[in-house]
């Protein structure tokens, strides 16, 4: 396993640009290879990291049966990506993997959102799935989610169009999101974060998926995902943390940041006005994982501490037993910024460029 942040982070978590369209696929459509779910890589993902860094997970409650749905599912095809141009980046992508973090340049891997190749059906699953989800989340998303959401101008009537949300986007916090062909290797993903930019899916899930997806898509990426990117706050949290992601080659540092994206990126909670409410994308996206962090007796929830995030294993196949709750974003943002100028400085790098 390649060392640094994202081969714990990324590998589980984000984009992996593909080594080949698949032979497949319909022409002209593109198929990203090992196209899997967060859950689905770190299971393997988890044989190789170093020791501690993921809990063994308890078998319980519709564990099994949850895990053998993560592993039976393949990739998605859509023609709103196109297949040379998906190639292309694929192949900087992978061949920028190894370079130093100055050397990397992020512009070639990104490809374009075809929107008007999405079709009526595309639509529908978007509207609706968003309706379902607004349903929940407007009485238990956070408010910073829920404000971003319409600041961006989130519809349910048709699928985001990334060009709309980044004109918002840019103005409100000098961030953007960019269309990429599939999974991108660790050091691209972060070097997308570092530069406040934030590389997603195009796709969208078929009907036969609506209420579970293997692969990322745009519901997810930019549903669960980008209106926290509207937040000045947020926004200069996740920004530090790609820096301090990128940059580091301390085993010691993989581990803690890899701790500390999942319990705050992936399974955040945050006080509001004396109640709980969902933040991170891996509850925000789901119904069942929402529920059962604001609700089960199961659930440890902890106030945010990050030295104590940071020593936090954390489980992949079943519903989390251990979850961290902010009092404010701020907290989140301050608490990284201090850890970030540890890791910078160990690295030679003086500071975070915003």
């Amino acid at each position: 396993m390649a060392a640094g942040v994202g081969a714990i982070v990324v590998e589980g978590f984000h984009r992996r640009v593909s080594a080949a369209v698949g032979a497949s696929a319909p022409r002209g459509q593109w198929r990203p290879r090992g196209v899997v779910s967060m859950r689905r890589r770190l299971y393997f993902l988890r044989r190789r990291a170093p020791d501690g860094v993921f809990a063994q997970p308890s078998r319980g409650r519709a564990a099994g049966a949850r895990h053998m749905a993560m592993m039976g599912k393949g990739p998605i095809y859509s023609p709103v990506i196109d297949s040379d141009e998906a190639r292309d980046a694929q192949a900087h992508a992978d061949a920028s993997e190894n370079l130093s973090p100055e050397r990397i340049d992020i512009e070639p891997m990104k490809i374009t959102q075809r929107y008007e190749k999405y079709t009526p059906g595309d639509h529908e699953v978007w509207g609706t799935i968003f309706r379902k989800r607004m349903e929940q989340l407007s009485e238990y998303g956070s408010e910073v989610f829920l404000n971003g959401s319409r600041l961006i101008n989130l519809r349910p009537d048709r699928v985001a169009r990334l060009s709309e949300i980044n004109e918002r986007l840019l103005k409100l916090t000098g961030w953007s999101s960019h269309g990429v062909p599939g999974y991108l290797p660790p050091k691209c993903f972060f070097a997308f974060l570092a530069q406040r930019q934030f590389p997603t899916t195009v796709t969208v899930r078929p009907r036969s998926h609506m209420d579970y997806l293997p692969e990322p898509d745009i519901i997810h990426d930019v549903f669960g995902h980008v209106p926290l990117h509207a937040d000045p706050v947020f926004a200069d949290f996740l920004q530090t943390y790609g820096q301090a992601a990128l940059h580091t080659n301390n085993p010691e540092h993989t581990t803690r940041l890899a701790r500390l994206f999942w319990f705050t990126v992936e399974f955040g909670l945050i006080r509001e006005g004396g109640r709980l409410k969902l933040y991170g994308s891996g509850l925000i996206s789901s119904e069942g994982e929402g529920h059962h962090a604001l609700e089960s007796p199961e659930v440890d929830r902890r106030p945010f501490e990050l030295e104590r995030v940071c020593e936090t294993s954390f489980e992949i196949d079943h519903y989390q037993p251990i979850l961290y709750v902010l009092e404010s974003f701020e907290q989140l943002r301050d608490a990284m910024q201090s850890y970030a100028e540890r890791v910078l400085n160990e690295a030679g790098v003086s500071a975070v460029v915003r």
